[in-house]
């Protein structure tokens, strides 16, 4: 039976007392959510101790948004895996389409960063998803198989077991352009299919989220379909009502 997870990247916002309080928030009108799905909240870095330590005993799950390539080292402004984990953090989102897209980082650079959480018993939330350019030249397919042969592909049977995918449509986020639920559904199913070419009926483990401005409006008839399971949320994560209100969908 796959995880139901609604998970919030609050990206670069909120300062230590808004998180403080966002997660609060979200902790006081957990119990209709927290029966439809698992409930994950990933802050900016300067606050994941102090949001940790406000979900605690709350059934609410915490995450970074990225970690470091390396485990220790001269790397200032970096961030690792060990240090995350030993903050009580449990999920790590890795390959955002933004750290592609401003920070350059490749499949390469990916398999590393894996590693890292794997080492220090993070579940990564690996990211996949095409832009504007490969949608509209139909090349979505190959970009998001892609993604995953190059990294997934490298995970053993026990790390997969222990992973949740995240699909972003790039191109309908900031474009004025939908991503519609049957599109959701099509490329879910695709991505389920590209792993169980390599994982077998595992593939039928896996939690795959939806990453495309989901929102309290649209979240219902997005997870209505087989193959999502669920909502990596942006903007909407920012709301304490309106993340739990997706959840609820």
């Amino acid at each position: 039976m796959r995880k139901k997870i609604v998970a919030g990247n609050w990206k670069m916002n909120t300062l230590p007392a808004e998180g403080v309080e966002l997660a609060k928030g979200v902790a006081a009108g957990k119990s209709a959510a927290g029966e439809c799905a698992n409930l994950i909240v990933c802050p900016p870095f300067t606050h994941l101790h102090s949001v940790v330590e406000t979900l605690k005993d709350s059934g609410i799950a915490v995450g970074a948004q990225d970690c470091a390539t390396e485990a220790k080292g001269a790397y200032t402004g970096e961030v690792a895996a060990s240090m995350i984990a030993a903050l009580g953090c449990k999920y790590v989102i890795l390959g955002h389409s933004e750290r592609r897209q401003y920070y350059g980082e490749t499949s390469e650079t990916l398999n590393k960063k894996m590693a890292q959480a794997y080492a220090n018993n993070l579940t990564p939330i690996y990211c996949v998803g095409e832009n504007l350019d490969e949608r509209e030249a139909n090349r979505h397919f190959d970009v998001v198989k892609a993604q995953i042969e190059e990294v997934v592909f490298n995970l053993s049977d026990e790390q997969f077991r222990n992973l949740v995918i995240a699909y972003e449509p790039v191109w309908a986020i900031g474009t004025g352009k939908t991503a519609t639920a049957d599109q959701a559904q099509e490329i879910h199913a695709y991505i389920r299919e590209v792993l169980r070419s390599k994982f077998g009926a595992a593939a039928d483990d896996c939690s795959i989220l939806y990453g495309g401005s989901c929102k309290p409006s649209n979240a219902a008839e997005i997870f209505a379909k087989a193959d999502v399971d669920g909502g990596l949320i942006g903007g909407a994560a920012l709301k304490a009502e309106d993340f739990l209100a997706i959840a609820t969908a």
